[in-house]
Protein backbone atom coordinates (compact mmCIF):
# COMPACT_ATOMS: atom_id res chain seq x y z
CA UNK A 1 0.00 0.00 0.00
CA UNK A 2 1.59 3.35 -0.84
CA UNK A 3 0.40 7.00 0.62
CA UNK A 4 1.12 10.08 -1.49
CA UNK A 5 1.93 13.03 -0.18
CA UNK A 6 1.64 16.26 -2.73
CA UNK A 7 3.53 19.14 -1.83
CA UNK A 8 4.41 22.89 -3.72
CA UNK A 9 7.01 21.57 -6.03
CA UNK A 10 9.70 20.99 -7.97
CA UNK A 11 12.11 19.61 -5.91
CA UNK A 12 14.12 21.56 -3.75
CA UNK A 13 11.18 23.85 -2.41
CA UNK A 14 11.55 23.57 1.51
CA UNK A 15 8.14 22.51 1.43
CA UNK A 16 9.15 18.97 -0.49
CA UNK A 17 12.15 19.07 2.77
CA UNK A 18 9.27 19.22 5.21
CA UNK A 19 7.41 16.62 3.17
CA UNK A 20 10.31 14.08 2.82
CA UNK A 21 11.09 14.45 6.70
CA UNK A 22 7.48 13.52 7.10
CA UNK A 23 7.27 10.27 4.35
CA UNK A 24 10.44 8.90 6.46
CA UNK A 25 8.57 9.87 10.13
CA UNK A 26 5.82 8.27 8.56
CA UNK A 27 6.99 4.99 7.33
CA UNK A 28 9.76 4.17 9.94
CA UNK A 29 9.57 5.30 13.49
CA UNK A 30 5.82 6.88 13.56
CA UNK A 31 3.87 4.65 11.57
CA UNK A 32 1.70 2.23 13.44
CA UNK A 33 1.82 -1.42 13.32
CA UNK A 34 -0.67 -2.25 11.06
CA UNK A 35 0.96 0.41 8.78
CA UNK A 36 4.14 -1.83 8.79
CA UNK A 37 3.01 -5.10 8.53
CA UNK A 38 0.98 -4.25 5.32
CA UNK A 39 4.72 -2.53 3.98
CA UNK A 40 2.82 1.17 3.44
CA UNK A 41 5.16 3.92 1.97
CA UNK A 42 5.18 7.36 1.05
CA UNK A 43 5.75 9.06 -2.10
CA UNK A 44 5.86 12.49 -3.13
CA UNK A 45 3.81 13.88 -5.81
CA UNK A 46 4.84 17.84 -6.61
CA UNK A 47 2.43 20.76 -7.40
CA UNK A 48 3.36 23.83 -9.15
CA UNK A 49 1.14 25.81 -6.05
CA UNK A 50 0.24 25.89 -2.80
CA UNK A 51 -3.79 25.67 -3.85
CA UNK A 52 -3.09 22.92 -6.18
CA UNK A 53 -1.63 20.30 -3.53
CA UNK A 54 -4.70 21.33 -1.43
CA UNK A 55 -7.32 20.53 -3.91
CA UNK A 56 -5.76 17.42 -5.14
CA UNK A 57 -6.54 16.00 -1.40
CA UNK A 58 -9.97 17.00 -1.67
CA UNK A 59 -9.79 15.71 -5.45
CA UNK A 60 -8.79 12.38 -4.21
CA UNK A 61 -5.78 12.91 -6.31
CA UNK A 62 -3.43 12.71 -3.26
CA UNK A 63 -3.90 10.98 0.30
CA UNK A 64 -2.02 13.43 1.96
CA UNK A 65 -0.82 17.28 1.31
CA UNK A 66 1.77 19.61 3.53
CA UNK A 67 1.51 23.20 2.91
CA UNK A 68 3.04 26.34 4.75
CA UNK A 69 0.77 27.90 6.87
CA UNK A 70 3.05 30.16 9.33
CA UNK A 71 6.35 31.81 9.20
CA UNK A 72 8.41 33.46 11.76
CA UNK A 73 9.02 36.46 9.88
CA UNK A 74 6.75 37.37 7.62
CA UNK A 75 3.28 35.41 9.32
CA UNK A 76 0.80 33.29 7.76
CA UNK A 77 0.63 32.31 4.46
CA UNK A 78 -2.80 33.68 3.02
CA UNK A 79 -3.19 30.96 0.21
CA UNK A 80 -2.93 28.02 2.55
CA UNK A 81 -5.36 29.58 4.94
CA UNK A 82 -8.35 30.58 1.85
CA UNK A 83 -7.86 27.88 0.27
CA UNK A 84 -8.23 25.47 3.43
CA UNK A 85 -11.39 27.82 4.23
CA UNK A 86 -12.66 26.83 0.87
CA UNK A 87 -12.36 23.34 1.06
CA UNK A 88 -14.81 20.68 2.40
CA UNK A 89 -13.50 17.95 5.56
CA UNK A 90 -9.96 18.30 4.91
CA UNK A 91 -8.30 17.79 8.32
CA UNK A 92 -5.46 18.75 9.44
CA UNK A 93 -3.25 15.24 11.05
CA UNK A 94 0.21 16.36 12.13
CA UNK A 95 1.75 20.44 12.10
CA UNK A 96 6.05 20.46 11.52
CA UNK A 97 7.93 23.41 11.76
CA UNK A 98 11.16 23.28 9.99
CA UNK A 99 14.26 25.78 9.59
CA UNK A 100 14.33 28.34 6.93
CA UNK A 101 17.97 29.59 5.88
CA UNK A 102 17.44 31.59 2.32
CA UNK A 103 20.81 31.79 0.26
CA UNK A 104 21.18 34.58 -2.48
CA UNK A 105 22.41 32.02 -5.95
CA UNK A 106 23.49 33.25 -8.72
CA UNK A 107 25.75 32.81 -11.62
CA UNK A 108 26.81 36.77 -10.76
CA UNK A 109 30.53 37.44 -9.99
CA UNK A 110 29.47 39.84 -7.84
CA UNK A 111 26.48 41.62 -6.15
CA UNK A 112 26.94 44.48 -8.31
CA UNK A 113 26.37 42.78 -11.55
CA UNK A 114 23.13 41.66 -10.23
CA UNK A 115 19.37 43.43 -11.79
CA UNK A 116 16.90 41.12 -10.60
CA UNK A 117 15.72 38.81 -7.78
CA UNK A 118 13.78 35.84 -8.37
CA UNK A 119 11.52 33.69 -5.44
CA UNK A 120 8.62 32.93 -4.21
CA UNK A 121 6.99 36.07 -2.02
CA UNK A 122 7.38 34.69 1.22
CA UNK A 123 11.34 34.17 0.59
CA UNK A 124 11.40 37.93 -0.94
CA UNK A 125 9.91 39.12 2.52
CA UNK A 126 11.71 37.35 4.60
CA UNK A 127 14.88 38.87 3.29
CA UNK A 128 13.45 42.48 2.24
CA UNK A 129 16.07 44.25 4.80
CA UNK A 130 19.02 42.38 3.18
CA UNK A 131 17.90 42.87 -0.34
CA UNK A 132 17.92 46.56 0.34
CA UNK A 133 20.87 47.39 2.31
CA UNK A 134 22.66 44.77 -0.45
CA UNK A 135 20.75 45.27 -3.82
CA UNK A 136 18.39 48.17 -3.01
CA UNK A 137 18.05 48.98 -7.10
CA UNK A 138 17.11 45.42 -8.38
CA UNK A 139 13.63 44.28 -9.52
CA UNK A 140 12.00 41.65 -7.57
CA UNK A 141 10.31 39.43 -9.27
CA UNK A 142 7.71 36.85 -7.72
CA UNK A 143 6.94 32.77 -8.45
CA UNK A 144 5.33 30.70 -7.33
CA UNK A 145 8.52 28.58 -5.43
CA UNK A 146 11.46 28.99 -4.05
CA UNK A 147 12.75 26.55 -6.58
CA UNK A 148 11.08 27.63 -9.60
CA UNK A 149 12.68 31.10 -9.20
CA UNK A 150 16.10 28.93 -10.31
CA UNK A 151 14.89 28.10 -13.95
CA UNK A 152 15.34 31.88 -14.70
CA UNK A 153 19.43 31.93 -14.02
CA UNK A 154 19.73 29.76 -17.02
CA UNK A 155 23.68 31.32 -18.31
CA UNK A 156 22.30 34.48 -16.80
CA UNK A 157 24.88 36.50 -14.91
CA UNK A 158 22.43 39.33 -14.09
CA UNK A 159 19.72 37.38 -12.27
CA UNK A 160 19.59 35.72 -8.72
CA UNK A 161 17.16 33.77 -7.33
CA UNK A 162 16.34 32.86 -3.00
CA UNK A 163 16.24 29.70 -2.20
CA UNK A 164 17.88 26.95 -0.04
CA UNK A 165 21.57 26.08 -0.79
CA UNK A 166 20.01 22.34 -0.82
CA UNK A 167 18.17 23.60 -4.32
CA UNK A 168 21.52 25.14 -5.04
CA UNK A 169 23.24 21.86 -4.72
CA UNK A 170 19.98 19.91 -6.10
CA UNK A 171 20.74 22.22 -9.73
CA UNK A 172 24.30 22.40 -9.45
CA UNK A 173 24.28 26.38 -9.13
CA UNK A 174 26.56 28.81 -7.16
CA UNK A 175 25.64 30.11 -3.94
CA UNK A 176 26.70 33.77 -3.77
CA UNK A 177 25.76 35.04 -0.10
CA UNK A 178 24.61 32.35 2.53
CA UNK A 179 22.23 33.73 5.62
CA UNK A 180 19.84 35.81 4.38
CA UNK A 181 17.04 35.63 6.69
CA UNK A 182 16.19 39.11 8.07
CA UNK A 183 15.77 37.20 11.54
CA UNK A 184 18.61 34.45 12.70
CA UNK A 185 16.55 31.43 13.81
CA UNK A 186 13.65 31.91 11.29
CA UNK A 187 11.65 29.12 10.43
CA UNK A 188 7.96 27.81 8.95
CA UNK A 189 5.16 25.98 9.99
CA UNK A 190 3.97 23.58 8.04
CA UNK A 191 0.60 21.91 8.21
CA UNK A 192 0.04 17.82 6.65
CA UNK A 193 -3.61 17.92 5.45
CA UNK A 194 -6.07 14.70 4.85
CA UNK A 195 -9.40 13.43 5.17
CA UNK A 196 -9.16 10.99 8.06
CA UNK A 197 -10.46 13.10 11.44
CA UNK A 198 -7.77 12.97 13.86
CA UNK A 199 -8.80 12.75 18.32
CA UNK A 200 -5.85 12.73 18.85
CA UNK A 201 -3.33 16.27 19.89
CA UNK A 202 -2.75 19.21 22.04
CA UNK A 203 -3.52 21.81 19.71
CA UNK A 204 -6.57 22.78 17.61
CA UNK A 205 -7.32 24.76 14.19
CA UNK A 206 -10.46 26.41 13.77
CA UNK A 207 -12.10 29.44 11.81
CA UNK A 208 -15.65 31.27 11.69
CA UNK A 209 -17.31 34.01 9.67
CA UNK A 210 -19.82 36.43 12.18
CA UNK A 211 -23.22 36.81 11.06
CA UNK A 212 -22.97 40.51 11.26
CA UNK A 213 -20.33 43.38 11.24
CA UNK A 214 -21.74 45.12 14.63
CA UNK A 215 -20.31 45.27 17.87
CA UNK A 216 -19.34 42.68 19.89
CA UNK A 217 -19.98 39.92 16.93
CA UNK A 218 -16.11 38.98 18.05
CA UNK A 219 -16.18 39.44 21.84
CA UNK A 220 -18.94 36.94 22.10
CA UNK A 221 -17.35 34.07 20.50
CA UNK A 222 -13.92 34.93 22.25
CA UNK A 223 -15.26 35.06 25.37
CA UNK A 224 -16.30 31.35 25.15
CA UNK A 225 -12.98 30.21 25.53
CA UNK A 226 -11.93 33.13 27.96
CA UNK A 227 -14.47 32.06 30.41
CA UNK A 228 -13.20 28.55 30.00
CA UNK A 229 -9.68 29.49 30.89
CA UNK A 230 -8.83 28.33 27.03
CA UNK A 231 -5.60 29.62 25.80
CA UNK A 232 -5.20 30.90 22.52
CA UNK A 233 -2.26 30.50 20.80
CA UNK A 234 -2.85 32.51 17.52
CA UNK A 235 -5.98 34.15 16.02
CA UNK A 236 -6.03 36.18 12.84
CA UNK A 237 -8.86 37.95 10.85
CA UNK A 238 -8.76 36.88 6.75
CA UNK A 239 -11.22 38.81 4.41
CA UNK A 240 -14.59 36.81 3.38
CA UNK A 241 -14.15 37.79 -0.24
CA UNK A 242 -17.56 38.92 -0.38
CA UNK A 243 -18.40 42.22 1.34
CA UNK A 244 -15.57 45.00 1.80
CA UNK A 245 -14.87 45.01 5.91
CA UNK A 246 -16.40 41.21 6.37
CA UNK A 247 -13.83 38.90 8.10
CA UNK A 248 -12.93 34.85 8.56
CA UNK A 249 -11.29 34.55 11.51
CA UNK A 250 -8.78 31.96 12.23
CA UNK A 251 -7.80 30.24 15.41
CA UNK A 252 -5.30 27.89 16.96
CA UNK A 253 -5.83 26.86 20.73
CA UNK A 254 -4.47 24.98 23.08
CA UNK A 255 -6.57 21.71 23.35
CA UNK A 256 -6.50 19.80 27.46
CA UNK A 257 -6.65 15.61 25.87
CA UNK A 258 -8.24 14.86 29.63
CA UNK A 259 -11.09 18.05 29.90
CA UNK A 260 -14.23 18.29 28.29
CA UNK A 261 -14.08 22.06 27.89
CA UNK A 262 -12.79 22.19 24.84
CA UNK A 263 -16.31 19.85 23.39
CA UNK A 264 -18.30 22.27 25.35
CA UNK A 265 -16.67 25.41 24.29
CA UNK A 266 -17.13 24.23 20.25
CA UNK A 267 -20.57 23.54 20.92
CA UNK A 268 -21.50 27.06 22.54
CA UNK A 269 -19.51 28.87 19.71
CA UNK A 270 -22.21 27.55 17.35
CA UNK A 271 -24.81 30.22 18.84
CA UNK A 272 -22.49 33.17 17.88
CA UNK A 273 -20.74 32.20 15.06
CA UNK A 274 -22.25 31.63 11.32
CA UNK A 275 -20.31 29.31 9.44
CA UNK A 276 -17.43 27.42 12.15
CA UNK A 277 -14.97 24.90 10.55
CA UNK A 278 -12.74 22.73 12.46
CA UNK A 279 -10.20 22.12 10.84
CA UNK A 280 -7.98 18.76 13.30
CA UNK A 281 -6.73 18.28 16.43
CA UNK A 282 -2.95 17.53 16.04
CA UNK A 283 0.15 17.69 17.81
CA UNK A 284 3.32 19.50 16.60
CA UNK A 285 6.88 18.20 15.95
CA UNK A 286 10.02 19.89 14.68
CA UNK A 287 12.33 19.22 11.92
CA UNK A 288 15.96 18.93 12.81
CA UNK A 289 18.93 17.49 9.77
CA UNK A 290 15.65 16.46 8.09
CA UNK A 291 14.21 14.36 10.55
CA UNK A 292 10.93 14.82 12.62
CA UNK A 293 11.10 15.11 16.38
CA UNK A 294 9.43 16.07 19.10
CA UNK A 295 8.10 19.47 19.19
CA UNK A 296 8.28 20.51 22.88
CA UNK A 297 10.97 22.59 22.55
CA UNK A 298 9.73 24.59 20.22
CA UNK A 299 8.00 26.99 22.36
CA UNK A 300 7.08 30.28 20.96
CA UNK A 301 9.18 29.91 17.90
CA UNK A 302 6.41 28.36 15.79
Amino acid sequence: MTISIAHLGPAGTYTEATALAYADWRDTAKATLRDREIGQKSFLCPYPTIAQTLYAVANKQADLAVVPVENLIHGSVATTLDTLWQLEGLNIQQALVLPIVHALISRAPTLATIKTVYSHPQALAQCQNWLNQNLPSVQQVASNSTTEALEHLGTDETGAAISSERAAKLYDLPVLSKDINDRSGNCTRFWVVGWPQTDRGDRISLAFSVPANVPGALVKPLQVFASRNINLSRIESRPTKRSLGEYLFFIDLESDRHSDRIEEALEELQHYVEVLKIFGRYDLYSIRDGKVISGEEIGNNQ
